[in-house]
């Protein structure tokens, strides 16, 4: 079994400057996570404190039930691929993955049988006896995963592998990589800044922000069900609108969200939750995901600004009031004038509107009060 089980992890600088604060996660055996968030969250310390790069400030690290704090790095049965790719410039493709190999003294026969067999896999075995100069920027980052591959680590860790290759050799790489995963079957830890990539390839991400993890979940929960008003903007493309001003209401026994004056009877389920946590009328930010916008009907109105035909649908910037909206709307589903400058009406079903506490940034539905650090930014006032 290859779990990595870790326990509040913390890592702090010289001069008391914070990293990662209270990291918690468990990987199951075969898990693909990914942590994601902006630069300087966190993330690839985190990773790096996994493969013994960082030193753990405290906390507890353990990979296949053993405690690893201390443990060199060549000795956690790990193998990474770096953003750089980290080649040996003066050797060939095939001395390069075969070096860890060597150096751990394993037979020629197998060491060529490894090589051999995960260099079909990732189809270079036509640049075997090439060097990295001579290869593509694509090409040298299969070389550096099947360095890695050759040597059956128990942990796969990855730090934005395809961050230097361009758009559509990022996406040729990244199903390459899904391909990977069900052919080597293993446990991999993921670092990216891209939610693309981090949506493709997670069965769960983490979302770090500040040295913060703010959520961890499936990529679906994420974007039906983000803790707060960062998760929510920072997974979705395009990103959430957020409409400030807007209030929930309690009225006759039933909660209403306000936006713009126009009051949505909240579905049966938010009826419920907001009942269970006693929730109070209170100032809200709701945001609504561009694609649960319908147009053409209801008591919302904008003026549409830009509209970009993307064949299968439209893209549509529009101004309400003071808020910018976003709004993807399939082509089929369109009998209303989105041309710029046009005026349209617009509404979304109630289930569907995000309820984020003003003065907290906290989703009144989803965000749980007793899995959060009192010292969290969570639990701050939220600069909306």
């Amino acid at each position: 079994m290859s779990e990595v089980v870790i326990k509040n992890l913390r890592k702090v600088y010289d001069g008391n400057v914070l990293s990662v604060h209270d990291f918690n996660l468990t990987i199951k055996d075969k898990e693909f996570i990914v942590l994601v968030g902006p630069s300087g969250c966190g993330k690839s310390t985190s990773l790096r404190m996994v493969a013994g790069l960082e030193e753990i400030t405290s906390g507890e690290l353990y990979i296949d039930g053993k405690l690893m704090n201390d443990v060199a790095p060549k000795d956690r049965d790990i193998a990474m691929v770096f953003q750089s790719y980290a080649l040996y410039p003066h050797m060939t493709v095939y001395d390069n993955m075969a070096f860890a190999l060597k150096l751990k003294r394993t037979p020629q026969d197998e060491i060529d049988k490894k090589v051999k067999e995960v260099a079909e896999i990732l189809d270079i075995t036509q640049y075997l006896n090439r060097k990295p100069k001579a290869l593509s920027g694509g090409q040298r980052q299969r070389v550096a995963i099947g360095r890695a591959m050759v040597r059956d680590p128990k942990v796969f860790l990855m730090d934005e592998p395809l961050s230097n290759l361009d758009a559509k050799l990022r996406n040729q790489m990244r199903a390459e990589i899904i391909k990977l995963r069900q052919r080597i079957n293993t446990t991999f830890m993921y670092v990216t800044h891209d939610q693309t990539e981090a949506m493709t390839l997670a069965d769960r991400i983490v979302i770090m922000k500040d040295g913060y993890v703010n959520q961890i979940g499936t990529p679906q929960d994420l974007f039906s069900k983000p803790v707060n008003l960062f998760v929510a903007g920072f997974i979705g493309m395009p990103v959430m609108n957020f409409f400030d001003g807007c209030q929930l209401v309690l009225d006759g026994g039933k909660y209403y969200a306000a936006i713009r004056g126009v009051k949505f009877e909240l579905s049966d389920f938010q009826q419920k939750a907001l009942k269970q946590n006693g929730q109070k009328p209170c100032d809200i930010v709701a945001g609504i995901r561009p694609q649960h916008i319908t147009v053409g009907e209801g008591e919302l109105s904008a003026k549409i600004e830009v509209s970009e035909m993307m064949g299968s649908e439209y893209n549509i910037h529009a101004r309400s009031s003071d808020d910018e909206v976003v709004m993807v709307i399939p082509t089929v589903d369109l009998q209303t004038d989105v041309s710029m400058g046009a005026n349209v009406k617009f509404t979304t079903k109630p289930e569907l509107i995000q309820l984020f506490d003003k003065a907290t940034g906290n989703n009144l539905i989803w965000f749980d009060q007793a899995s959060s650090d009192a010292n969290s930014p969570m639990n701050k006032e939220y600069n909306f």
